[in-house]
């Protein structure tokens, strides 16, 4: 079990809940043609959050795996990304779950990319607010 988050393009998902969960579900079959260890298939937003965020979080698999970690410390952080080409699903150490809400919520304002709160139980999506932060589209 991990603790799950996720980021998007804001125009690629619909704005409204039930189409945003179906939309989502859609894109969790990973059905694109390519591998979804690489940022390279992702918009520049997306890959450059995914640059920010390993610098804290590095990924277990692709061309930015973490090599030679030496403390546990940095075991334990280390995390999952699905990059897809308007997504990335991130799952992470439970353990790791306020601090990694707080970075991902902090680089998706920073980035201005949409934000999926995938393993709480409101699953709450906020989209970029065009003040440079972001608001919550909606909630369970």
């Amino acid at each position: 079990m991990s603790y799950d988050l996720m980021v998007f393009e804001p125009a690629s998902a619909p704005a409204e809940r039930k189409a945003f969960l179906v939309w989502y579900e859609g894109q969790a079959e990973w059905e694109e043609d390519h591998e979804y260890d690489d940022p390279k298939v992702s918009s520049p937003a997306l890959k450059a959050f995914f640059l920010d965020l390993i610098q804290q979080y590095p990924p277990m698999n692709g061309p930015h795996a973490a090599e030679d970690l030496d403390e546990e410390e940095d075991e334990v952080r280390l995390t999952d990304y699905t990059i897809g080409t308007t997504l990335i699903y991130i799952a992470f150490a439970w353990s790791q779950a306020e601090d990694a809400y707080a970075e991902v919520s902090q680089l998706a304002a920073k980035h201005q990319v949409g934000f999926f709160d995938a393993s709480s139980e409101q699953a709450a999506v906020w989209l970029p607010d065009g003040k440079g932060g972001l608001a919550i589209a909606h909630q369970e």
